[in-house]
């Protein structure tokens, strides 16, 4: 009776974090580049009352009895999947149409990666993240700079007073991950950090070895699809509310059963 009080408890445990996770989906349904988290779960240990295959006499039990004892989350795992663009109007915006990872310099000088491209320019001229943090390879924009394009295949120009022809400022590379899932979100600026689950970058021009070509003057929004969230929460509480109902039946029947003791 105890058995069936832990294992509904496991399961409403995994339920609220279900709902943490899908209610960090919803909230960031309009942060640029965001991906959406999708939690997995998997069963806990079985306690094994009878081992199918075992002899009993000069019989093989066909099947076993075990008695399942919960659930547990297993991961919280990112779906990489594009997100729609929407046109900004800002030469500096740049979004990534396919696979791969705008590259940053953070300011103890490690690379840090992205799906935001809502890129700016410090004192300097130099592009730069919403944070302050420099694009890599870093590009600067001349000061006296009439305008700024960005080409699918990374090219950065700006046309300058006095010349016919759009001056290359540098080039824009993509990093990409065998695993891109096994990357590690930083919380509270859109990038990710290498891991040892997402292996080493593979770093290639926008459009070639199986890079995503970049887009100027898009920006792509989150791959959040509130319907799916919202049909998510649903099941999500159905279930939180399915496993307390079993912790409630339980209950009444251990109740039962110490009503029915003779000791009373």
């Amino acid at each position: 009776m105890m058995r069936a009080l832990y294992t509904a408890a496991s399961g409403m445990v995994a339920q609220q974090y279900n709902m943490d996770t899908i209610s960090n989906n919803l909230a960031n349904v309009d942060t640029t580049g965001f991906k959406g988290n999708l939690a997995h779960f998997q069963d806990l240990v079985y306690q094994q009352i009878q081992a199918p295959g075992a002899p009993i006499g000069a019989s093989i039990v066909p099947v076993g009895q075990q008695v399942g004892l919960g659930v547990k989350v297993g991961s919280s795992e990112k779906e990489f999947t594009q997100g729609s663009l929407v046109q900004t109007g800002n030469s500096l915006d740049v979004a990534v149409e396919g696979d791969g990872f705008f590259q940053v310099t953070m300011p103890d000088g490690t690379t840090a990666y992205t799906r935001d491209g809502s890129f700016k320019e410090d004192a300097n001229g130099a592009i730069v993240t919403a944070d302050g943090n420099f694009l890599q390879p870093q590009i600067t924009v001349p000061q006296n700079a009439i305008s700024v394009g960005i080409g699918p295949d990374g090219t950065v120009t700006a046309q300058v007073p006095g010349s016919s022809q759009p001056q290359q400022l540098g080039q824009i590379t993509l990093a990409r991950f065998v695993n891109n899932a096994g990357l590690s979100p930083i919380g509270g600026n859109n990038l990710y950090t290498q891991t040892a689950a997402s292996g080493p970058p593979v770093v290639t021009q926008p459009g070639l070895n199986g890079a995503g070509s970049l887009q100027g003057g898009y920006l792509e929004n989150s791959n959040v699809q509130v319907v799916n969230e919202i049909v998510n929460m649903i099941v999500a509480q159905r279930a939180y509310e399915a496993n307390s109902k079993s912790i409630g039946a339980a209950d009444q029947m251990l109740s039962t059963a110490v009503n029915m003791s003779p000791f009373q």
